[in-house]
């Protein structure tokens, strides 16, 4: 039998993340839930930085998404609320709507794999293809929404990637960053070098 690690005692991976300040964990409570830290002020200030906010109420209405998202048989999760505040801090999202993208992002992961649970454990076919739909929906927005981070990070623009750069004789090859607007290429190498496209 598998048995789940408890989630308020330090591992190995902990003690290998001392060099990095780790936003606090959540207590959670009948009466709600609170930053488990010593120095309230501080540990919200590291739950902010964590999840990329600057402000206090966006911080405290990501955490309230993530509690109800957590919830498990109508009850806030500590398992899955701990496992989706790590899966965001680890994103590292960098601005406000980079928060509301991986919260989003981390979310659906969880629905998803919840409807992986609900289609593996289905009783009959109305079961089965219920969470079979619900499961192929969720799936397909994941990869958009990774998508949608990457092009919000790299300013709208979509990542390329050369892997293989064959010059022939007599050929020309630039070697470095290049970037191409419009109909003019700029090495980053050898910004004085301009060749425009025919």
């Amino acid at each position: 039998m598998n048995t789940i690690p408890d989630p308020d005692k330090p591992t190995a991976i902990a003690a290998a993340q001392t060099r990095t300040a780790v936003a606090p964990r959540l207590k959670l409570s009948s009466g709600g839930y609170a930053i488990d830290h010593p120095d309230p002020e501080l540990g919200e200030q590291m739950m902010a930085d964590a999840f990329g906010v600057g402000d206090r109420d966006a911080m405290y209405g990501i955490l309230r998404q993530l509690v109800k998202a957590s919830v498990n048989r109508r009850k806030p999760d500590a398992a899955n609320l701990a496992f989706m505040m790590a899966m965001v801090e680890s994103i590292k999202p960098r601005d406000s709507i980079e928060a509301m993208l991986v919260t989003q992002m981390v979310s659906v992961h969880v629905m998803a794999m919840r409807c992986a649970h609900h289609l593996a454990c289905a009783q009959d076919v109305v079961q089965q293809e219920s969470a079979g739909r619900t499961l192929g929906r969720l799936a397909r927005i994941f990869p958009a929404q990774v998508e949608a981070l990457n092009r919000y990070r790299n300013n709208g623009a979509p990542a390329v990637t050369v892997q293989n750069v064959s010059v022939q004789d007599g050929g020309n090859a630039i070697v470095g960053n290049v970037t191409q607007h419009a109909n003019v290429m700029v090495s980053d190498g050898d910004a004085g070098r301009r060749r425009e496209q025919a």
